[in-house]
């Protein structure tokens, strides 16, 4: 089945390909090893627009976004600082982006060169005169200046002029990076959508400005219309393309705590900070897919990023196991020394969920080239990406410069994480009882929805608007209009949470919430732990099919994994460490519970997750009455896998008095999400504070420990692996 790209380049740049998700990461991959040859000037155009003038909608990411591309570019990539461009804001006009498009990029770039182009903004679409494909309408890129005097002429960069500018750049070496769409519709629940026109362009023309480039870039480039037109139709001029998502789908601008950032560009600028080895690009596609919606906070967002490259090119055939990056891969970068005790230094490889988990008392390595310690700083402080820190004892002043990579040592978790329940208008009336309701529950707590600051769920009533939005995204089993439940921030329906039509929100929250945001909850504290990708212990987990020769190896901690509906599978963990680690595993499903997979020996668990250097464990064990089972289609499970170097005793005598108290066989899964699973989570972050504070990391004076806790990835290790249980 043939998809088409959200911007429609397939009349301008994009094409229409049968393009699959393997082939997308197989450009991921190769976007990264372009960008890392190392014999070649590198050029980068960084385009972003958030204060868009009166009568377009305001964004609050896209600088971010740039930010984020520069620093990816400069401090993994190689790219010369001098050789990145920024073009923002009011100077991001249709001028400006294609005078900044001409000078730097055009006329700088030599064959070999290697060119980046990102835009974050707003996308749309205009008439197309001579259109392609069947497409009568053109996406554009939206810039600062986009009205004119006609409310049926805008200043837009078509695709068709954008095929034609890459096309006058002399390498062969480009990639194109766009964060926008034009699905149209209004903002869905905590996020904006990058999208400029409710009527998707379909009645507003190019100005006369973009026609007459589009024939100065004809003759410049010698071509005929109808040469043009073929070309066209073929897909884009060269290089790489990826964008943000499909073309009825949104683009993310979303909130993260106290600042925004585009879903898509957060998502690839972090993959390619952690990336630390030459693996598969192929096995973490579809998590890339998901984790948008994950980045977007929203876990139900409908946004997958997709590519295209030039046809009859090669760059797919790039292999998919080579990468290569001027630095080690790591969560970020010191910045500058503001003095001898402060120091900033930027956090672009943190992901998302993981954010709250740097706070005061976080520790991280500085590495050099090599990927060797040289020093250690602590964290005192932290405004969205950007932390700031000092050096810890012993750390020479010489190694604090800017352009040294910071690397995960010890993070500092708050002890007092809560739910951030989001209370929509939808509610009318009961939205005080709502509130009321919601704060009897501990670690709740409840916000506007003002698209302004995080929000992990909406509590809201279903809208006409929102059942239209259900069938257009295809979401089965929606809940019927007037009931009261729990969306995702992107507005996207919660599994089981909604009561009937007529139920107050006072009744739903106590019958039918109160142990799931408790759920929830839990699951979003075991998520803040999930390990980076670049300190991880040395783990491999696999899933395999029971009675099956397949195996589905996981050895990053960003993939996703598809079983079709009434799957049994068995999981393996070996432990490659030197040393001894004791193990657990947890299935978050798509409904929010958690579930006990391992170990399941009751009588004595602390044994039970014990697995020596070299072995093998098994869950469940073969010839055991026990089955994973995979009922269908139910959405995206999250499977982590927990490992440390000494037992957590705590949660596991939870665990047991839970299984005890509920009669629970031995080998049989635990759901322990109507038993206090915040509890449990609680006594397993003791556990990790007390395995990570048996040796003291720094000298901690001035900040207050006591309010975080302290997790060593040396010695313990989160993975995650997401599944999708399929038709």
């Amino acid at each position: 089945m043939k998809r088409r790209h959200f911007l429609q380049f397939s009349s301008g740049l994009l094409a229409t390909l049968g393009l699959s998700h393997t082939e997308f990461f197989n450009q991921a991959n190769s976007y990264g090893q372009v960008l890392a040859q190392g014999n070649s000037r590198k050029l980068a155009l960084l385009v972003g627009i958030n204060n868009y003038p009166a009568g377009t909608k305001g964004l609050k990411g896209c600088l971010t976004d740039v930010e984020m591309q520069r620093e990816l570019l400069v401090n993994r990539f190689g790219f010369n600082a001098k050789d990145v461009l920024l073009v923002t804001d009011a100077n991001a006009t249709r001028e400006g982006i294609i005078s900044a498009f001409n000078n730097h990029l055009i006329k700088q770039a030599k064959p070999g060169d290697v060119v980046v182009f990102h835009f974050s903004g707003h996308g749309s679409r205009v008439i197309d005169l001579t259109p392609v494909n069947g497409e009568n309408l053109n996406g554009t890129l939206v810039p600062f200046d986009t009205a004119t005097n006609s409310p049926s002429i805008v200043r837009d960069i078509m695709g068709k002029t954008l095929f034609l500018l890459t096309s006058d750049i002399p390498t062969e070496n480009l990639t194109v990076v766009l964060d926008s769409c034009f699905s149209a519709g209004a903002d869905r629940g905590n996020l904006v959508l990058r999208s400029a026109r409710l009527d998707r362009g379909t009645t507003v023309k190019a100005s006369k400005e973009e026609l007459e480039l589009q024939e100065k870039l004809l003759k410049k480039l010698k071509l005929s219309p109808e040469e043009f037109n073929q070309r066209r139709a073929k897909g884009i001029a060269k290089g790489i393309a990826l964008t943000s998502a499909q073309k009825s789908q949104f683009a993310a601008d979303a909130p993260f705590g106290d600042f925004h950032a585009g879903a898509f560009t957060y998502l690839l600028t972090r993959y390619l900070w952690q990336q630390s080895r030459n693996s598969s690009i192929i096995t973490v596609f579809d998590s890339l897919k998901l984790r948008t919606q994950d980045i977007a906070q929203s876990s139900g967002v409908i946004q997958d990023p997709d590519f295209e490259v030039k046809s009859g090119s090669k760059n797919e055939q790039k292999p998919l196991y080579f990468t290569e990056y001027t630095t080690p891969s790591a969560e970020g970068v010191i910045r500058k020394k503001i003095n001898d005790n402060q120091i900033e230094f930027w956090l672009g490889g943190v992901a998302s969920q993981s954010l709250e988990a740097f706070q005061a008392g976080s520790i991280f390595n500085l590495i050099d080239n090599q990927g060797r310690t040289i020093g250690q700083i602590e964290q005192t402080s932290r405004i969205g990406l950007v932390g700031y820190g000092k050096p810890v004892k012993g750390t020479s002043q010489n190694v604090i410069q800017p352009g040294i990579l910071v690397r995960e040592l010890v993070k500092g978790i708050p002890t007092d994480l809560t739910l951030k329940i989001g209370l929509d208008e939808s509610l009318g009336a009961e939205k005080e009882q709502a509130r009321k309701a919601i704060q009897t529950i501990k670690r709740m707590e409840t916000l506007p929805v003002t698209q302004r600051g995080l929000v992990n769920y909406i509590l809201g009533r279903v809208t006409a608007e929102d059942e239209r939005f259900f069938q257009q995204q295809r979401i089965s089993n929606p809940p019927p209009v007037g009931a009261i439940g729990l969306f995702t921030a992107g507005r996207t329906p919660v599994p089981n949470a909604f009561g009937r039509v007529g139920e107050s929100s006072t009744e739903i929250i106590q019958r039918r919430l109160q142990n799931r945001l408790k759920s929830l909850l839990a699951g979003q504290i075991l998520k803040t732990l999930v390990t980076s990708e670049s300190v991880s212990l040395n783990i491999d987990i696999s899933v395999t099919p029971r009675n099956s020769s397949s195996t589905i190896s996981n050895q990053s901690n960003a993939r996703i994994l598809k079983f079709p509906a009434e799957t049994s599978v068995q999981v393996q963990v070996k432990n490659n460490e030197s040393r001894n680690l004791y193990i657990s595993a947890v299935l978050i499903d798509s409904s929010g519970s958690l579930i006990v997979l391992f170990p399941l020996e009751w009588d004595a668990p602390e044994d039970a997750a014990l697995v020596q250097v070299g072995k093998t464990i098994i869950f469940p064990e073969s010839g055991s009455e026990s089955h994973l089972t995979f009922k269908g289609p139910s959405g995206v499970m999250e499977l982590l896998v927990l490992a440390s170097t000494k037992p957590v005793r705590n949660a596991l005598k939870g665990l047991q008095s839970i299984a005890r108290s509920r009669n629970v066989r031995r080998g049989d899964p635990l759901d322990i999400s109507e038993d206090e699973p915040v509890t449990v989570m609680d006594d397993l972050l003791g556990d990790f504070n007390e395995i990570s504070r048996a040796t003291a990391v720094v000298n901690r004076r001035g900040i207050n420990v006591e309010s975080t806790t302290q997790v060593d990835s040396k010695k313990i290790a989160v993975m995650s692996t997401l599944i999708e249980v399929v038709e």
